[in-house]
């Protein structure tokens, strides 16, 4: 919890250091699609109630729906020519710092797994619903062409960004054995730290509107805590879902620059 807060309160300085810092900044919206590699979706189980109490290990492929996604940035790259007009050094037109908020749906589809656990192995059938919010904190650097009058920098600019991301994410899993047993907890959340990387093309269209496409990288390994028992209170489990997230999305998006 400790390191969390220490986590929290260095990013916190930095948006401020940046919004300081403000020059040309901007304003955008964004939509597109996410898709996620497939995730070692393991798991690991506790049964209390056997005798000895005994541990159980669940993995599946891990297979992960593709998802509509949505965002919202707030940047500022550092030039004379945006709001405020501070005199920076002329490198500093290269480098910028933008806040990126996303959100989309994160399913699992029906995955066949196996439970290694006491009186078994066992085949179960897997699946899960959830989303994830994503808030990054991202530096950014740009170089620009076919500069004009009206946009010094140049109508078209590349950039690549990089930086840490604070992740929420839930998940409900269902799990149903070929025995016809289910398993249903509850929904779970974990908040998580994570990297996030983008590669994009802004278009200039008019001095204070721009078009953006962009490719974007994000990862995280969450942790889910799950408790379940029977009715009868027989059987009684704990088990830990522990994916990897490897997120890859491609959007486009309008911005207003001010």
């Amino acid at each position: 919890m400790r390191q969390a807060k220490v986590v929290m309160v260095t990013l916190a300085l930095l948006v401020l250091v940046a919004v300081a810092a403000q020059a040309e900044m901007y304003v955008e919206a964004y939509a597109g699609g996410n898709f996620a590699a497939s995730s070692a979706n393991s798991a690991s189980a506790f049964f209390p109630t056997f005798a000895p109490p005994s541990p159980g290990v669940y993995s599946n492929p891990g297979k992960i729906d593709p998802a509509f996604q949505g965002g919202l940035k707030i940047g500022t790259w550092f030039v004379k020519e945006g709001f405020m007009g501070f005199n920076y050094p002329e490198w500093m037109k290269y480098l910028g710092f933008f806040l990126d908020f996303s959100y989309h749906r994160l399913n699992f589809v029906n995955n066949f797994g196996l439970l290694v656990a006491p009186g078994g192995p066992y085949r179960m059938h897997n699946k899960t619903e959830g989303a994830v919010a994503t808030l990054a904190f991202m530096f950014a650097a740009r170089y620009g062409f076919f500069p004009d009058s009206e946009v010094p920098f140049g109508r078209l600019q590349p950039y690549v960004a990089v930086g840490p991301a604070i992740m929420f994410s839930w998940q409900n899993p269902s799990v149903a054995f070929d025995a016809g047993a289910r398993i249903d907890p509850d929904s779970k959340s974990s908040i998580d730290l994570a990297l996030a990387a983008e590669a994009g093309f802004r278009w200039m269209a008019l001095k204070n509107v721009s078009l953006d496409v962009s490719f974007k990288y994000r990862f995280t390994q969450p942790s889910y805590a799950y408790y379940h028992a029977q009715s009868s209170g027989i059987i009684q489990n704990d088990y830990f879902l522990k994916p990897d997230y490897h997120f890859f999305s491609f959007q486009v998006g309008a911005a207003y620059h001010f």
